[in-house]
């Protein structure tokens, strides 16, 4: 039996998910809070959106919606145009390269593989903004960004596994 027109909608709504969830951890990570210091340290939510898809579904996250999500987050941020693009594709590279080793493994597994993405990817981003400045800016705060976004990883690695339990099961 064919599809109909509302199934293939309700298919297509679903499959958009991904990007939807991440674009909107974007938006969350864009909010001022009005802490001293904080814009500089808050977690890269997005690249954890991009981790979590590119390991257990990449075909719903693919690398032109990182890369408007990476072109976005430098607009929001006030990044140069670019970077992080860059390293979320690189993110999302390392990830899909290792997709095997990580699919099946426990969620320890998981996670250690995304501390060792995050610590590549915030150490390119921190050369690559010394380089753009053309002075080494603090590392200290790239340790601390690092250190946020690991600690958050699980929560929101929870949140995107109940997602797909409930919502993009393969048919």
């Amino acid at each position: 039996m064919k599809p109909t027109f509302w199934h293939r909608v309700d298919k297509f709504a679903r499959d958009l998910t991904p990007f939807a969830l991440t674009f909107i951890l974007l938006v969350i990570g864009a909010i001022p809070f009005h802490i001293p210091g904080f814009a500089q340290v808050a977690p890269l939510l997005p690249m954890i959106g991009i981790y979590f898809w590119a390991v257990y579904r990449p075909d719903l996250m693919p690398s032109a919606a990182v890369f408007l999500i990476g072109l976005l987050h430098d607009f929001l941020s006030g990044l140069p145009v670019g970077v992080s693009a860059l390293i979320f594709l690189m993110v999302q590279g390392a990830a899909l390269a290792q997709r095997s080793f990580f699919f099946g493994k426990s969620f320890v597994i998981v996670w250690i593989g995304f501390v060792f993405v995050a610590a590549g990817a915030l150490a390119m981003e921190w050369v690559v903004l010394s380089v753009v400045a053309g002075e080494f800016i603090h590392a200290r705060t790239a340790l601390y960004q690092f250190g946020l976004t690991v600690a958050i990883f699980p929560v929101l690695s929870w949140m995107f596994t109940r997602w797909q339990q409930a919502f993009l099961q393969v048919e």
